[in-house]
């Protein structure tokens, strides 16, 4: 063991344990540990200008590279701004430890200046959290942090430490020395319960695979299986919003997203199907609609690595508790030696009725005149930066969901978004943790106008560390899902959904040091995404839109899957299919 100071571990645990980058703010709190930071050339550190923005860059670097975001915040309010960002990650899975500096341990609980309960106010958003109260316990705690956030369901972790702990000499454990604690999530699924579920595979009629982020979490290997499965069986596969890209977008079998703004095919066949398998996704109430219509009369099966997801929202007939990719190999082996067999003329029959459903086009929309329509500017982003290494982020709102209706992911780890939390504000520092990952790559966050202007500052940090992300913001000077709501369930009240006093985007970012790009035509737009895609440094592109398009198909909120909004186009062609529609 080696005896150093409570920084020097900090500094020292953080190197052994693979990181490079830490996202952080400084403040009184945590300025040993800075000061340790100063002294090495190992690991980054980005400074944001918000630590709520530390915490989304931590996300989108997580979420990239399959490596756990680290951030480091000072104590009080620097631990309570990165409060949504955990929560944000808890929802979504997302790996990352946060270290907070907290008031010296014998000023605990006087109401010290920068004080905070952070422990107490961070435990129903994070796995698990720790006060370190002594320095020799502080290199083993930092080691059993990681382990925790990477290990079964990912999710972050926080890890206070008190000013005098940072000061205090203790031992260094090295993390293969450590002592992780008792937690170890079940990895393999129950083999008999993997038999049942091919069994099912074997008589299913009307099967539809439903997979989630919990395929990407289990990393590459996962979606490659999921892929082998799909090939395999032949079967239909969509995707929630968090998984897109676990299967290619370009697939045969693919029928797109599922859910609320989920295709119309997708959703008509989780209604229809007779065999539901659940891979890595959580039933949450975006894609099950109203829960005692959810796909009536079908046989489910649910692969999650977290068993308190299993049964939590929809009652399934075969739980397999274990990671995505154990499982699916598993799986995939009893399948194959029990003759690879499906009820093929059946599946055949299947795919017919779903081809039916596609024909109604639902992601149709009439493009008008001298306006740029939201959906017209994504297909030409997807059209013009699909052939390179891209990645992409978004905001949250109508922007976000036409970005995942409209644009497609090969592979997964290509697609940032916020799901389960849904935080404005998310895309924009998450697309520059996900340029410092890869500084080479094409990053684009898809936002609107509001959701953008939330964490802003962060143009500063994109200019500072020189990471030439791009942000293309569909402007419709509107809290466009806010305002789309108003129009269809609140009687056309539209209160408080629009701005009167937006910022000129173009000058905003050209007082930054930044490239404004502005676009108002679409006989311009094709030439100003070459334009913001060329430019050598960080873009915001305003991207003025019609200003009352809706989102559609919609599920409306209490309704079944096969109960959707179309566009007008899609629901004449839907009523003359003879197909379920809302009018």
């Amino acid at each position: 063991m080696t005896r150093m100071t409570g920084a020097e571990i900090v500094v020292k645990a953080l190197r052994d344990q693979g990181v490079d980058t830490v996202f952080g703010y400084p403040g009184g709190a945590v300025l040993p540990i800075y000061d340790e930071i100063f002294k090495q050339n190992e690991i980054r550190h980005i400074l944001v200008r918000h630590e709520q923005a530390a915490t989304h860059a931590a996300e989108g670097y997580a979420r990239s590279t399959g490596k756990p975001g680290v951030v480091l915040v000072t104590s009080g309010p620097g631990a309570t701004n990165a409060v949504t960002g955990l929560t944000d990650a808890l929802m979504d899975s997302i790996p990352m430890i946060v270290l907070s500096g907290q008031v010296p341990t014998f000023m605990i609980g006087n109401d010290a200046f920068q004080e905070a309960d952070t422990v107490g106010i961070t435990r129903p958003c994070t796995k698990h959290n720790w006060l370190v109260k002594e320095t020799d316990v502080l290199a083993g705690t930092l080691h059993q942090a990681f382990h925790v956030a990477v290990t079964g369901r990912p999710g972050p972790v926080l890890v206070d430490i008190p000013k005098d702990v940072q000061f205090a000499k203790g031992d260094y454990v090295p993390p293969k020395k450590a002592d992780l604690g008792h937690y170890a999530p079940k990895v393999k699924g129950d083999l008999a319960a993997i038999e049942a579920a091919v069994e099912l595979i074997e008589n299913a009629e009307r099967p539809i695979l439903y997979s989630g982020g919990g395929v990407i979490n289990s990393g590459p290997g996962a979606s490659q299986l999921l892929r082998d499965l799909v090939e395999s069986t032949g079967f239909p596969i969509t995707s929630t919003l968090m998984g897109l890209g676990c299967y290619p977008a370009s697939g045969e079998k693919w029928m797109g997203m599922l859910g609320m703004h989920g295709t119309y095919e997708a959703n008509m066949a989780m209604h229809d199907c007779d065999v539901m398998i659940c891979i890595g996704a959580r039933f949450d109430d975006r894609i099950t609609g109203r829960t005692d219509a959810f796909s009536p009369g079908s046989k489910k099966v649910h692969i999650d690595i977290d068993p308190s997801s299993i049964n939590k929202n929809i009652h399934v007939d075969i739980p397999i508790v274990g990671d995505v990719g154990h499982v699916l190999e598993d799986m995939l082996k009893v399948w194959k030696a029990r003759g690879r067999k499906t009820k093929a003329e059946a599946v055949k029959k299947w795919w017919a009725k779903i081809d039916t459903w596609k024909a109604i086009k639902c992601l149709g929309y009439t493009q008008s005149g001298k306006t740029i329509k939201p959906q017209y500017a994504l297909e030409r982003l997807e059209a013009l930066t699909k052939g390179h290494d891209r990645y992409i982020t978004t905001e949250v709102g109508q922007h976000q969901m036409w970005a995942a209706q409209y644009m497609g992911f090969e592979e997964p780890n290509r697609w940032m978004t916020s799901g389960g939390l849904g935080t404005m504000g998310y895309g924009f520092p998450a697309s520059i943790g996900v340029q410092i990952a890869h500084p080479d790559a094409l990053v684009i966050n898809v936002a609107g106008e509001a959701s953008w202007l939330m964490n802003m500052q962060e143009m500063g940090t994109a200019m500072q560390f020189k990471a030439p992300v791009k942000q293309f913001i569909l402007n419709n000077e509107r809290l466009g899902m806010v305002r789309q709501w108003q129009e269809l369930l609140h009687g056309e009240r539209y209160s408080h959904s629009w701005s009167e006093s937006l910022p000129d985007f173009v000058k905003l970012a050209e007082a930054f040091g930044a490239k404004g790009i502005l676009c108002d035509d679409p006989d311009d737009l094709d030439e100003a995404i070459r334009e913001m895609i060329a430019y050598d440094g960080p873009v915001v592109f305003d991207c003025v839109v019609e200003k009352h398009e809706n989102c559609f198909p919609m599920i409306p909120s209490g309704k079944a899957h096969n109960e959707m909004l179309l566009g007008e186009a899609s629901t004449k062609d839907a009523i003359d299919a003879g197909g379920a529609v809302l009018v």
